[in-house]
Formats: C-alpha cells, sequence, structure tokens
C-alpha cells in the first residue's frame, strides 16, 4: 500500500536531495538510532558524522518509489544515487528506509537493500 509521507520523513527526504546536512540532524530526535547496512550509530553527534560522511560529502540522492505504513513504521523504497564506491551493489541501487518516528522525529532509522523481488 502506498501512502503519503509523514512530515518528517518527507523532510529528511528533501535534507539528503538538497544535501543540506543541518536540517538533514534536524529530523532525529537526540537519542534516536540509526542502523545503516548493519552500522549502528546513536546519539546526534554519531548521526551527525555518520550522514556527513556517507551521505552529504557523497552527495547521496533518493528517487522515492514506494511508502509503505506497516503500524507504526514508515517504509520508503527509494533509487539512490551519488558519488559513492558501487562495487558489489546492484543496478539500480534500490535501498528501504525503515522509519520509526516518536514525537515528530526519527527515533529510529534502518537502511538496508530492499528485497530485490518486491521491489517496484
Amino acid at each position: 500500500m502506498t501512502t503519503m509521507l509523514p512530515k518528517v520523513a518527507n523532510e529528511y527526504v528533501r535534507a539528503t536531495n538538497d544535501h543540506d546536512a543541518a536540517a538533514f540532524v534536524e529530523c532525529f530526535s537526540e537519542d534516536a538510532v540509526v542502523n545503516d547496512a548493519g552500522r549502528e550509530f546513536r546519539g546526534l553527534d554519531a548521526i551527525k558524522t555518520w550522514s556527513r560522511h556517507e551521505i552529504m560529502d557523497a552527495k547521496v540522492t533518493l528517487d522515492v518509489l514506494k511508502t509503505v505504513d506497516r503500524g507504526g513504521e514508515v517504509i520508503i523504497s527509494t533509487k539512490v544515487d551519488g558519488n559513492f564506491d558501487r562495487t558489489g551493489l546492484p543496478d539500480p541501487l534500490i535501498i528501504d528506509h525503515h522509519i520509526s518516528i516518536e514525537h515528530g522525529k526519527i527515533a529510529r532509522l534502518r537502511c538496508s537493500l530492499a528485497d530485490q523481488e518486491s521491489s517496484p
């Protein structure tokens, strides 16, 4: 089921695409946890460092393909582009962003390769 993005999820995508580091970090709660391909980052300082190196410096862009609301978790499937090492990655690169929101901020974010069979 495709759904409209909650405000903070939309801001997350926009900040990523605009390469706006401050707006990106503002999307997260103080004690948020990010799991990016099995690597965990806890709290705003860690998320800021991770996003600077992995998102902003790499000029990552997200093309939203599908959004799904699964009872408290929003899953955004995106085609990802940018200036990063693509060795061993599928083409196109489809990433699912599993977002849990609390009090209008991202409390948990898990980014993983989309199941290629169920990708749009």
